[in-house]
């Protein structure tokens, strides 16, 4: 527990360093983009995560999972398997951004240098998802929280030295912006795979347990196949997202410019201040994964429980603040990106989709390490199904536009933090709206 508390700490602090860098960074980009500009660059965002999600094959949850749970001699054998699975990995889908990136219907209209700096991507990320997943199961965070403040340093510094000296236009504005993140990524891939060598260096040198290559890939796969969906469907539904919003708002009467504008607003600005808070919430995600997956290999039920009481308590502790400052100062936040009243009352109004996913988060991180995976897929379909049905019905409509598609969003999250919620509980024995239960065996 002691571990657990510490691990969080580290890592919420290294994180709020990250996140206010992530703050300026959003803040140039804003500023140097247009409303125009960020509205198309937040449009290709949700195409790069998804590209992310299936070159990683969410190796680092797999890995750190089957090295919480596994002793030490246990840990080359998966880890010479998880080095060639990444490989083919690594080839198989950097051919194919490279064929079908080009032919997605949102990107035709973009440079053809986004196809040629999401191919640089894949075999970044594939690789260092391996040294990620090593990390975490180890409990070795400081370097994770290094790496991920390390690269948004980079990526600011660039992007200041990117805008001072050159002029763009708005399209190539967008893909300086991502170039400035891609090659942030290629230095901290540098840092990590670096460490994990020294490190492999010495486990090989350890003990070295008989095993099986089936066993092996049953462990990761069981793991890694349903997270992988999971991210795919969250990623898909953010990727459609934007243009679900575009779509509904010029049916309720915006240009097509004025609807991407209103989406930027939302998006670009509102967005990135409401999630700011949410460092925590992936601080404890980080941690929690090994360290719940360890405890429910070990049937310590009391531990389980102990973990979630802390996980919402610290949400708690954070979260509440959080939105109430939002609340109350949402018109000087919002005035640091744009001087919009519209930016400033989307803040307002999207208060409890900030909440809800600041606890989903760890609930989420919760499930995975009980094994609930095909729970928490199933709770996201029916959640973004309810929460995209809300937003085209009322946001559509020419009386509500930009409300109803928040209604839809707030709508979502409530509904799937409910269900997350419901099966934590019933898994581990507690009841619902008191956190306590009697042990079960």
């Amino acid at each position: 527990m002691k571990t657990f508390l510490k691990g969080v700490f580290f890592l919420i602090v290294a994180s709020f360093v990250g996140e206010c860098i992530d703050f300026v960074i959003n803040m140039v980009l804003t500023r140097e983009l247009g409303e125009e500009g960020i509205g198309h660059y937040m449009s290709i965002l949700p195409v790069m995560f998804l590209i992310i999600v299936f070159a990683s094959f969410e190796l680092p949850v797999s890995i750190s999972k089957y090295v919480a749970e596994k002793e030490e001699p246990y840990h080359w054998p998966m880890l010479k398997f998880a080095f060639r699975l990444t490989l083919w990995i690594s080839i198989s889908f950097s051919l194919i951004v490279f064929l079908f990136v080009p032919v997605i219907p949102s990107l035709r209209t973009f440079h053809p240098s986004v196809t040629v700096l999401f191919v640089m991507l894949v075999p970044m990320i594939s690789f260092s998802s391996i040294a990620k997943g090593y990390l975490m199961g180890t409990k070795q965070m400081g370097k994770i929280a290094f790496a991920n403040g390390v690269r948004k340093l980079i990526q600011l510094g660039l992007l200041l030295l990117i805008f001072s000296f050159f002029d763009f236009t708005t399209e190539m504005a967008v893909i300086a912006g991502l170039s400035a993140f891609i090659a942030s990524e290629a230095f901290i891939v540098l840092y990590l795979l670096t460490v994990y060598m020294f490190q492999m260096a010495k486990v090989k040198k350890g003990r070295q347990a008989p095993y099986k290559p089936e066993t092996i890939r049953h462990s990761l796969f069981r793991v890694s196949v349903p997270t992988t969906i999971l991210r795919i469907f969250h990623s898909l539904t953010h990727a459609v997202q934007p243009f679900l919003i575009k779509y509904a708002l010029v049916a309720a009467g915006f240009t097509e410019v004025g609807a991407t504008e209103q989406f930027g607003l939302l998006s670009g600005v509102a967005m990135t201040i409401g999630f700011f808070p949410a460092f925590i919430a992936h601080a404890l995600l980080t941690v929690l994964i090994p360290t719940v997956s360890e405890a429910y290999a070990k049937h310590d039920q009391e531990l389980l429980k102990k973990l979630l009481q802390q996980s919402l308590g610290i949400t708690m502790l954070y979260g509440i603040p959080a939105v109430v400052i939002m609340y109350a100062f949402a018109k000087p936040l919002t005035s640091m990106f744009v001087d919009s009243a519209t930016a400033s009352e989307y803040l307002k109004l999207l208060w409890p989709y900030f909440f809800t996913h600041f606890l989903i988060i760890p609930l989420q991180a919760y499930l995975i390490g009980l094994n609930l995976i095909k729970d928490a897929l199933f709770h996201t379909i029916w959640a973004h199904s309810v929460a995209f049905l809300v937003i085209y019905v009322l946001g559509s409509r020419p009386e509500w536009q930009m409300a109803g598609v928040i209604i839809g969003l707030n709508t979502g999250g409530l509904l799937q933090l409910l269900m997350h919620y419901a099966v934590i509980c019933q898994k581990i024995g507690i009841i619902f709206w008191s956190l306590k239960g009697k042990r079960i065996h």
